[in-house]
């Protein structure tokens, strides 16, 4: 099959190519790189069936060209994820992750249905002169839309709660997402992975929790924690996270639906860098930049996937963990 992949060269975008490279599959990775990085697909550029395109879903002339090609899966994970950066600049995220949601909605139905194809009913009109071809829409959004867990975890019809622009523009897309779905009959689903870390994450300030308490211990250096670090998060092994998404662009069973992906195991991010540094570094409690922004508790109930496409975490917290600390302790980032 032919597979797009937006914000291909991100940290969890390059994982979601290699899984598909690795089943001979197609791939065209669309990335503006103001995330994404070139070395993270560096292994795949000698490969035949990989293409990089540079370009930002924002552009729309650019997504018309990258889809004169015909897609099977497009697997949407293009987006500004930085939830502090959004408080300070929503207008970048709002119009990254949903009005370039809606861009890549609107190429994925001129190819299915074509340009001039109508609704009559509940039915498509499809201009025969339009070469048209089925497609699906994977839309990764996050758990950071969800209100505060329970100790039972989230799931998918837990309460919402945009707490930041980065979880408002997130629902915003996820509706238009689920609007395709049921006003076009274009095949769609809108996944919620819980909050993802492992190699090839960035390790700066810019960087999730994990990859920088590890990068920091690794150099007997101080780890700073925002606020009393008594917030929870459910921590994603990246592996795993990439093998839910592939996996929710092959079954049929989501379609229309809304997924999440966790391991529902919830630590604080004290217990997070007593794990990571045991006790080896100092850790220290700094002022919260952006309190309102922040979401006490975060455990996910996975249930759902488990039940529709047979997915579950294979590995433990302590296990990526220790992947994680021996990719960075490998590699140039270690600084």
């Amino acid at each position: 099959m032919n597979m797009l992949v937006t914000g291909g060269a991100g940290f969890i975008g390059r994982w979601v190519v290699k899984r598909l490279l690795s089943e001979n599959h197609s791939i065209t990775a669309l990335d503006n790189l103001s995330n994404g990085r070139l070395e993270n697909i560096e292994e795949f550029k000698t490969n035949p069936k990989f293409k990089f395109i540079g370009g930002d879903i924002r552009d729309k002339s650019k997504l018309d060209e990258v889809f004169k090609e015909k897609f099977d899966i497009i697997y949407h994970l293009a987006a500004s994820i930085n939830v502090q950066d959004s408080i300070d600049d929503p207008e970048t995220t709002f119009f990254n992750d949903t009005v370039g949601t809606f861009n890549v909605l609107e190429r994925a139905r001129f190819q299915m249905f074509g340009k001039n194809g109508k609704m009559d009913g509940n039915s498509w009109i499809i201009d025969s002169n339009e070469d048209t071809y089925p497609c699906k829409v994977v839309f990764m959004s996050t758990c950071m839309v969800y209100d505060v867990s329970g100790d039972k975890g989230i799931s998918e019809i837990h309460n919402i709660k945009p707490v930041s622009p980065y979880g408002g523009s997130k629902i915003a897309a996820e509706n238009m997402v689920l609007s395709y779905y049921n006003a076009y009959k274009l095949p769609t689903v809108v996944i919620r992975p819980f909050n993802t870390y492992g190699p090839f994450q960035k390790t700066g300030g810019e960087g999730g929790v994990v990859a920088i308490f590890i990068n920091n211990a690794l150099h007997d250096r101080d780890i700073s924690i925002y606020g009393s670090g008594e917030q929870t998060r459910d921590l994603l092994y990246v592996k795993d996270c990439a093998n839910f998404i592939v996996e929710s662009g092959y079954s049929q069973k989501v379609n229309g639906q809304i997924v999440n992906a966790g391991t529902g195991r919830d630590v604080t991010i004290n217990e997070l860098a007593h794990i990571i540094s045991h006790n080896q570094v100092k850790v220290n409690h700094v002022k919260h930049i952006h309190p309102q922004s922040e979401i006490m508790k975060l455990k996910c109930d996975y249930s759902k996937a488990k039940s529709l496409i047979g997915w579950e975490p294979k590995y433990t917290l302590e296990q990526g963990i220790e992947e994680t600390r021996k990719w960075i302790e490998g590699t140039k980032l270690l600084n």
